[in-house]
């Protein structure tokens, strides 16, 4: 049998034929009603001549304002105003012509109560016609296929909305009930059609009693807490969750239904925004020349896009990755933003100096947003040589230069990773804050230097290349298992677009020498998060998907910090930004020690560039490494030389 979703539309010439006959039948009643029913007066009174008028008048509007061009199926309030339309410009024109010929022959061709009143009777039945083809085909579309008991969680604007692109999509295989809704003021009406009810009262008999099989949040500024109770009790009713987009992000200011997404893991670790709001952003960056390193990696890219939004004159965007650079310089070209904004890839390593010195002599940059880095803690252990070229040296490059060519603002992107490091991913970046920092501090030493070093810290971003969310997708698409490497890991969550905010106010508040931390919450514990993804999936944890311990990978920790024990904090302007007030060491020892690294490096020793890592940060003790015999080694010398000394004392 064919489908009732495979019927096509009728043409408009048969919806036109339609619209006649029954404009015809208007009238004929209206013509019965105003003479008592009695034919043989209805006729005598030019009934003839009133329907020939009647049809023609009719007809010219129906071709002016198009009424039957639209799709009976979808009908709605906005056809019936047309129709309203439609039919008063039918009467408006009968009116005109029948006051021409009474004025030049003294009669009355239809009476003004027929004219009324056929008025009323088309409206209503053009528009009762169309919502009974509507209705039939919705019935007969429901009885060919099941459809499922949709509720929207939000009794307000965005939810009517939401529920007219449900209703209209006859692939969505929804049918809207009901809403849901905090606002006790709403529940026990009926909104659209639909009856409201109480998120927060007998929600579980009420899902379980319409056989709820959805629900669809529909509330534009919903706080992440409210949203991860609502989406939890669903979760333990194995009722799905959706999630309508903020109205910014639709579609040319319309809201489809392939925009209503399932809610993902993203939405739920999110906090709520915080609100970085500073004129002085785009007072310090539009019209400047502005350079980011890593600028293809998930924090460059996106403080590129926020960076053009306030106007610099160059957007100097570097990395080495060439075929991810490409993809960011296509994308920002496009932005609406960008206008008149020279944006200028450069494939470059950091750790070319002369190549770097090129770059900043001819672009002479005012700010730089520092975010090239090597991030993967495993990767770097293996790799201990590449991490301390890059994330150290590379550093040292861009700070010198920044100096040299009179940068006035250098942003440094860190990790809470820094904060004693057993690895060497972070101990590496805890040596370029000590470095920038101590540079900055030589403006009172024998340095000649004019910039502003700023340093953020922060945690995990949501979503970043290689982090742990992709990754449990991957692993939940390929039908499990999840693998984690320890029952006990946390870690520290934000959004990227908050990250980057972070960082760009950071440039602007900071007046060199800090080193700005975030106030992250809660830490998340990586099983939870796993859990929560497979449930999100539709599935349930260790029947449909396992979860499996991998072990701690080298160098990983089992919780992440933001300060070490030594380190304080500071308030600033924003209560959720703060300032570490860490031990700092002189420009000139920290040159000293960093010789001896880069001499250790390029020798090859990494067994030697290990120690003096650990020599220059004794907080950096490494776990599950191979590098932990070093620490054991140290131990016995600090020991050692403590014996000594108790002796000859």
């Amino acid at each position: 049998m064919k489908k009732i979703n495979d019927i096509s539309f009728l043409p408009r010439w048969i919806i036109l034929l339609i619209d006649l006959a029954l404009l015809l039948s208007a009238i004929v009643f209206a013509y019965l009603l105003r003479f008592n029913f009695n034919v043989e007066e209805v006729i005598a009174f030019k009934f003839t001549e009133g329907l020939v008028l009647f049809l023609i008048c009719h007809l010219i509007a129906i071709f002016l304002t198009q009424s039957y061009a639209g799709i009976i199926r979808y009908t709605s309030i906005e056809d019936g105003l047309r129709i309203s339309y439609t039919t008063f410009i039918g009467t408006v024109l009968i009116a005109i012509v029948s006051y021409l010929n009474y004025w030049y022959t003294g009669s009355v061709i239809i009476p003004l109560s027929v004219l009324i009143i056929s008025f009323i009777l088309a409206v209503v039945i053009l528009f009762s016609y169309r919502v009974l083809v509507k209705n039939l085909f919705a019935y007969y579309r429901d009885a060919v296929r099941l459809r499922k008991n949709v509720m929207i969680f939000g009794a307000g604007q965005y939810g009517i909305i939401t529920k007219h692109v449900i209703d209209a999509d006859p692939n969505a295989r929804l049918r809207v009930i009901g809403f849901i809704d905090d606002d006790l003021k709403k529940v026990g009406k009926v909104l659209n059609g639909a009856p409201i009810y109480d998120a927060g009262y007998n929600l579980d008999d009420i899902l379980e009693k319409y056989r709820v099989h959805e629900i669809v949040i529909a509330i534009a500024n919903l706080s992440v807490e409210r949203k991860n109770e609502l989406v939890d009790y669903c979760l333990k009713a194995h009722v799905k969750v959706r999630t309508v987009p903020a109205p910014d992000k639709w579609v040319n200011g319309e809201l489809s239904m392939n925009q209503i997404k399932e809610v993902r893991i993203e939405d739920l670790l999110g906090r709520e925004s915080i609100k970085l709001e500073n004129p002085k952003v785009a007072e310090n960056i539009e019209g400047k020349t502005v350079l980011i390193t890593g600028a293809a990696g998930s924090i460059g890219s996106e403080i590129a896009k926020q960076i053009l939004k306030v106007k610099p004159k160059k957007l100097i965007i570097l990395d080495q990755a060439e075929s991810f650079l490409y993809a960011i310089d296509i994308e920002l070209t496009n932005l609406d933003v960008k206008k008149d904004i020279e944006v200028i890839p450069v494939i470059m390593d950091v750790t070319n100096k002369r190549r770097l010195e090129f770059i900043f002599d001819k672009y002479r940059p005012n700010i730089v947003y520092h975010a090239a880095a090597y991030k993967h803690v495993p990767l770097m252990e293996m790799h201990p040589f590449e991490a301390v070229a890059t994330n150290v040296f590379g550093t040292k490059n861009l700070a010198d230069l920044s100096v040299q060519y009179d940068v006035k603002k250098f942003v440094m992107v860190s990790t809470d990773k820094a904060v004693n490091p057993t690895n060497v991913m972070g101990a590496s970046k805890r040596l370029a804050e000590i470095y920038v920092q101590s540079l900055n501090d030589s403006k009172s030493e024998e340095v000649k230097n004019n910039t502003q070093f700023i340093t953020t810290r922060f945690g995990n971003v949501l979503g970043s290349n290689g982090s742990v969310i992709p990754l449990f997708k991957k692993q939940i698409e390929k039908g499990g298992p999840i693998t984690v490497t320890h029952p006990d890991v946390t870690r520290y969550f934000m959004t990227i677009p908050e990250a980057c905010q972070l960082v760009i106010e950071a440039g602007i508040m900071g007046f060199g020498g800090e080193i700005f931390v975030f106030d992250m919450g809660r830490s998340i514990k990586i099983i939870d998060l796993a859990k929560k993804m497979i449930q999100l999936s539709g599935y349930e944890v260790d029947v449909d998907i396992k979860i499996v311990f991998s072990g701690l990978r080298e160098g990983e920790k089992l919780f992440e910090e933001l300060l070490s024990d030594n380190e304080t904090t500071l308030p600033t302007h924003h209560e959720k930004i703060l300032i570490a007030k860490t031990e700092r060491m002189r420009h000139k020892d920290i040159i000293k020690e960093l010789q001896k690294l880069n001499d250790l490096m390029n020798d090859e020793n990494e067994l030697g560039m290990i120690m003096q890592m650990k020599n220059i940060l004794p907080e950096f003790v490494s776990h599950a490494s191979r590098f932990e015999a070093l620490d054991e080694e140290m131990a016995s010398e600090r020991k050692r030389k403590w014996s000594i000394t108790r002796k000859i004392s």
